[in-house]
């Protein structure tokens, strides 16, 4: 994988979430849930966010649990232009994009930014998962 989030505040919310055995996760990825408490490494838009990676899940290791963030201030690739304060929302692998009507109710919402971006720009984002 490629473009992970790197944690700028450590974050206070933590939790865990079901993961397949056989992938790996690095730290940092932007995990979408794919069933009840089961999750899996972010891949479009509007995917439904479960939380960063706070651990690397390696392959096929028989672990079938991770710890996941749930808030704290990370560097995360943006896919489009955002604008500071605006509400971002998983876009694909590893990458937000600026917030539309409705991203909040389907459950897509990563968090707020804290710096305007252009495509493939780093920028801060105050992460606020469920």
């Amino acid at each position: 994988m490629a473009d992970e989030a790197k944690c700028i505040l450590t974050p206070t919310r933590f939790g865990r979430i079901t993961v397949a055995d056989g992938t790996g996760i690095p730290i940092g990825t932007l995990l979408k849930y794919s069933d009840d408490f089961t999750g899996e490494a972010s891949s479009a838009d509007n995917d439904k966010f479960a939380g960063i990676t706070w651990v690397e899940k390696k392959a096929s290791d028989g672990l079938t649990q991770l710890t996941v963030a749930k808030d704290g201030l990370w560097d995360i690739k943006a896919s489009g232009t955002v604008s500071t304060g605006q509400m971002v929302n998983l876009s694909g692998a590893n990458t937000v994009n600026a917030a539309a009507s409705g991203d909040q109710e389907q459950g897509s919402l990563v968090g707020r930014a804290s710096e305007t971006a252009t495509t493939s720009e780093i920028i801060a984002v105050w992460v606020v998962a469920d």
